[in-house]
């Protein structure tokens, strides 16, 4: 008997929930539950970890971010301008700048704001110690992800824009700082909250520079823990706490784009 094609695609989707229970049932049996659990799941060292985890671990990660962030938001606003600008020497600098960093590892740039800077310039600091290099280092590889999505949602609002504004006796910086770069933000705010997400998880490298108990973050925290206990349980704890950051980020990311989208 030949089935229809709504039968055989009933089938089909029969057949994939079976395999799905299946492999689900068999991890199920086979998993040895209380060695993971001794492993992952040690309500003593979850115990030990609290409060510092989130008094100081989880919110140096997050300061050491937004710090990112806002240096790499600032930073990417004025690569993207120079990119637009009609400017020729303005538009090779910010290429060339675009094209080196997004093509440098964020662990190096780290290690050349860290160490390198201090060694070439010994009698300068860079100001905010190491929240200020972390800040900068992750904010440099940052602007220029950032600086191509600005671009991008400036050369999306429509050129009528600008011509209104200019009609009505704007000047083309007024213009731009009143009218186009306000729309282009309300366009880009998902992948600049994306990128906020990346910068999150990029936080983790700040231990290159040589945290001190004050200024750990969340990924170090939880090694140092891992050596001291030898438990993987530290690992879990420390990744809840990433998420504690990057789940409603990743929400507000969807809400926006659905926003955008029905607002089209």
């Amino acid at each position: 008997m030949k089935l229809r094609r709504r039968q055989r695609e009933r089938l089909s989707l029969g057949l994939q929930y079976l395999v799905f229970i299946a492999v689900i049932a068999a991890v199920l049996f086979a998993a040895d539950w209380d060695r993971l659990a001794d492993a992952f799941f040690r309500v003593d060292i979850i115990k030990s970890m609290f409060p510092t985890i989130i008094t100081v671990a989880l919110r140096n990660t997050i300061l050491y971010t937004l710090g990112a962030f806002a240096f790499g938001l600032v930073f990417g606003t004025i690569l993207a301008l120079m990119r637009l600008s009609r400017v020729a020497p303005y538009r090779w600098v910010a290429t060339a700048y675009i094209e080196l960093f997004r093509g440098l590892p964020a662990l190096l740039v780290l290690f050349l704001v860290g160490y390198g800077i201090p060694i070439a310039f010994p009698e300068r600091e860079i100001p905010g110690g190491v929240f200020g290099s972390i800040a900068i280092g992750l904010g440099l590889t940052a602007a220029a992800y950032m600086a191509e999505t600005i671009r991008a949602g400036i050369q999306a609002v429509p050129k009528g824009q600008m011509e209104a504004a200019r009609t009505l006796g704007m000047s083309h910086f007024t213009a731009m700082r009143t009218i186009v770069i306000p729309q282009a933000f309300r366009i880009v705010i998902p992948p600049l909250t994306n990128e906020l997400i990346l910068l999150t998880k990029d936080s983790s490298l700040a231990y290159v520079l040589g945290v001190t108990a004050q200024t750990i973050e969340i990924t170090k925290f939880g090694r140092d823990m891992l050596n001291d206990r030898v438990n993987a349980t530290p690992l879990l704890v420390a990744g809840l706490a990433y998420l504690i950051i990057t789940l409603p980020l990743s929400q507000v990311v969807r809400r926006l784009e659905l926003r955008y989208a029905k607002a089209r």
